[in-house]
């Protein structure tokens, strides 16, 4: 029997809809700048024909549940929202056809990439990694889990609002690599595996938020979460 120095970490899961067990998470991606809007407001167009998806990570360490209540994180003045659909994998694959993808599918939640985006910007105008404005505590926001094995959501609204005045709207069509194909491409580089979370990536509108403040948002057919912003540590 394995013993340790100290207690090692629990195991980071979401509630599930309609059951009474949880679920584990492995991994968290996030696709970026899968919405024209986002992308180009962001000051970087995407040319799908010229260009393949790209992923960042974070750690499963800094997932917190919807209706949390966090600190305005250390080192930035720059802290903004990005709502997300976020997929659920339930069935390990590699190397997935698209025409196999909604075979991995589990189900779907509602999500939040917090980003500390002065100091993404700083890291990407310099080359870096965006480690430090992304992968930040308690900074991948998630809510329960709706199960829905091998269902494909290809529309549905996505909207989020910053103390009940809406700030971004926009609809699932409009993702530049759709369900399948995120499933098929991020499956060329990683051996996906069931509790691995993917972020969708987010629509135009992003933007900063203080402390006090409340943060709601919904996509239509899986659910709503919240978050609130308490005051810097």
């Amino acid at each position: 029997m394995t013993t340790y120095l100290w207690n090692p970490p629990a195991v980071q899961s979401l509630p599930v809809r309609g059951k009474t067990e949880c679920l584990p998470v492995n991994r968290l991606f996030f696709v970026g700048r899968n919405y024209h809007a986002h992308a180009v407001e962001m000051g970087s167009p995407v040319d799908k024909v010229a260009e393949r998806a790209f992923y960042f990570t974070k750690s499963h360490h800094s997932l917190v549940e919807s209706g949390a209540t966090v600190p305005y994180p250390p080192e930035t003045k720059n802290y903004h929202y990005e709502m997300e659909l976020v997929l659920v994998i339930g069935k390990a694959g590699f190397r997935i056809p698209e025409a196999q993808a909604h075979e991995h599918i589990y189900g779907y939640a509602t999500g939040l990439d917090m980003t500390r985006r002065d100091l993404q910007l700083v890291a990407r105008e310099k080359g870096r990694p965006w480690d430090m404005g992304k992968d930040l505590e308690q900074g991948a926001v998630c809510s329960e889990v709706v199960p829905m094995p091998g269902v494909v959501l290809d529309k549905g609204e996505i909207e989020l609002a910053v103390n009940g005045v809406t700030k971004q709207k926009s609809d699932l069509s409009k993702l530049i690599w759709n369900i399948r194909e995120i499933i098929a491409d991020l499956s060329l580089y990683y051996h996906l595996q069931p509790g691995d979370l993917i972020y969708t990536g987010t629509p135009e509108g992003v933007g900063p938020v203080l402390s006090g403040d409340k943060i709601t948002g919904h996509v239509e057919g899986v659910g709503s979460l919240e978050l609130n912003i308490g005051p810097a540590e």
